[in-house]
């Protein structure tokens, strides 16, 4: 069953309190650490090094409420972040969570916000270590994450590509767009079709991906958060690469079409301009690492020219993504 819309009864935040909202949030992910002025982290492994990323969730413009739930939101919000970590080749190890919200919402809303944390931040035995809390206008979250990149490699940076290598892939391309089409379409969606709702809803990565592939040898990496074209013509800019790809590796797939067929659009569009599937995106000189899949390879641009990310070695029909002031 899908589900949509937020809580609307029980006390709300200007009922309740500053300390009893935070207190709903440290009791359905309590930590030991936090609950201080500051947390202070366990000790890392030796020779590590810290690294850390921030995304914003604003409502009305990340999540809407007819398309998702506050739990959804909470574990998007980790993945996202989560995500961003894993890039880098790092392990989540923390988050901190800053909220701005109205004095009529429901609590009820925060501690599904909470909850939805919880469900993430434990799959990779992190915690939610603090944050604040402030009353605004509208919903407005903010996910600080904090990550531990080990060893002597250098972090997979987004100018780390080379030319001749393999362009590898780790995930789901172009289901969160699909999902996100097919709530927006106001029709019944079909059971067989739930799973892409659900990419969209609360889109899943397997933690640990980004250590492995860094430990493989791999040299840089994104993750596909504005659209797989759009952030793979980042990565190529900054390294100076062209990047094609290999059509038959990233087709649609059986759900992907069928959703096209009932929405009568091109999932094409899905795969090379949807975002938030927070695909990890990647290069190597040897084979993928274990979870990841090659998609293409990557070479150096002739002289004076400009990168450009190809498939099958011609221009591409769809190209845009997420731009966040477009």
């Amino acid at each position: 069953m899908i589900q949509t819309g937020i809580p609307t009864k029980g006390p709300t935040l200007g009922d309740v309190g500053e300390r009893s909202v935070i207190q709903s949030i440290v009791d359905v992910t309590p930590s030991s650490i936090n609950g201080d002025d500051a947390a202070v982290l366990h000790r890392s492994s030796p020779n590590s090094r810290a690294v850390v990323t921030t995304d914003m969730l604003v409502e009305g413009r990340h999540f809407r409420w007819d398309v998702t739930t506050p739990r959804q939101v909470g574990r998007k919000a980790i993945v996202q972040n989560f995500a961003d970590i894993e890039a880098m080749g790092a392990r989540p190890v923390a988050a901190l969570l800053s909220l701005s919200a109205p004095k009529d919402l429901p609590v009820a809303v925060v501690t599904e916000l909470a909850r939805g944390i919880g469900d993430e931040v434990g799959k990779y035995a992190a915690e939610l270590v603090g944050g604040d809390v402030t009353s605004g206008d509208s919903l407005v979250m903010s996910v600080t994450a904090i990550g531990s990149l080990g060893g002597n490699r250098w972090a997979l940076t987004l100018d780390g590509a080379r030319g001749g290598q393999n362009l590898v892939a780790h995930g789901r391309i172009g289901y969160s767009a699909a999902g996100l089409a097919l709530l927006e379409s106001g029709r019944e969606i079909p059971e067989e079709l739930t799973s892409l709702v659900q990419a969209y809803q609360a889109p899943e990565i397997t933690p640990g991906s980004g250590v492995i592939a860094r430990s493989a040898g791999a040299t840089s990496m994104t993750d596909n958060s504005d659209g797989l074209l759009h952030d793979l013509k980042l990565l190529a800019l900054r390294s100076g690469v062209n990047m094609d790809i290999d059509s038959s590796t990233i087709a649609p797939d059986d759900r992907l079409r069928a959703a096209g067929e009932f929405l009568d659009h091109d999932p094409w569009q899905w795969v090379c301009e949807g975002g938030e599937d927070h695909t990890l995106l990647g290069t190597i000189s040897g084979d993928a690492p274990v979870g990841f899949r090659t998609i293409g390879g990557t070479a150096k641009p002739g002289t004076g020219e400009e990168p450009v990310v190809t498939i099958d070695g011609g221009a591409t029909t769809y190209g845009g993504g997420w731009e966040s002031f477009a």
